[in-house]
């Protein structure tokens, strides 16, 4: 196993699997700059070829997954004028060349939801190919707590997920959702007893790790993308992900392992 530390970040890499943990217990995993800047560094460490990654986990240390950003700066609210308040700069700066980052990735993410999922890690969860949370987890639309709109991504998510009545009550009136209830709403895939989250994530990791590494990446993007397109538009994006996919030696193995009548060994290549 090779494991790097990046600021308030570990990246764990064994066996084609890639885990980013999200690392400052204190405070729950609140979302800072220096986190954020570990993530991102975490990324692009772990997206060298040489590391032969093809599937990401992305979960907390601790009890909790992310419970937000990280207030103990102030985050600008006590700026003696309010004019000169810009709460949405780090979002601009920080916090979006990591959701898009992260939103282009090549390989599977899974998120592994250990604890509380608030705010911006509320938004960070759900960027999940499949969202994977404990019995004690729960997600948390913070922002009107403390008088801002909801960010990272969750005024685009939420209404796609759950419909526009669900994500409009979770963000005005601020309340918990539980796991049980948030897979109920299909916000999520699956929740599993605390002590078996991990162990779950890590079996279902290496199962998309040892897949079509081509396919997988190809099928992630067209569904992260097919809000935004027609129906046609979604047509013509299809037959281009086949091309690059059936060019693929992983297309070549299943084709004869389906003729064959055996299991697929595929390399990600």
């Amino acid at each position: 196993m090779t494991v790097l530390e990046f600021t308030k970040t570990t990246l764990k890499i064994e066996d084609g699997v890639a885990t980013l943990i999200m690392n400052d217990p204190p405070v729950m995993n609140a979302m800072g700059g220096e986190m954020a800047g570990g993530l991102l560094a975490g990324i692009n460490e772990l997206q060298k070829p040489s590391h032969g990654v093809r599937c990401v986990i992305l979960t907390g240390e601790g009890r909790g997954f992310c419970t937000g950003a990280n207030l103990s700066s102030g985050a600008g609210s006590n700026t003696p004028d309010p004019e000169d308040r810009d709460a949405g700069a780090a979002l601009e700066t920080v916090y979006h060349p990591l959701l898009r980052k992260i939103r282009n990735l090549k390989v599977p993410l899974i998120t592994a939801v250990n604890g509380p999922a608030a705010g911006v890690g509320m938004s960070f969860a759900l960027m999940g190919d499949m969202i994977l949370a404990s019995k004690s987890a729960f997600f948390l639309q913070a922002f009107r707590r403390i008088g801002l709109v909801p960010d990272g991504g969750s005024t685009w998510l939420l209404p796609r997920l759950v419909g526009l009545a669900r994500a409009k009550e979770l963000s005005l009136l601020g309340e918990r959702l539980p796991a049980e209830k948030a897979l109920e709403w299909g916000l999520i895939n699956r929740v599993y007893d605390d002590a078996n989250l991990m162990p779950e994530a890590n079996k279902l990791a290496k199962d998309l790790a040892s897949g079509p590494t081509v396919s997988l990446g190809n099928i992630r993007s067209l569904y992260n993308r097919s809000f935004d397109r027609t129906y046609e538009e979604q047509l013509d994006a299809e037959r281009w992900a086949q091309l690059t996919a059936g060019r693929s030696k992983d297309f070549g193995e299943g084709v004869a392992a389906f003729l064959q009548k055996r299991p697929a060994d595929f390399k990600g290549e």
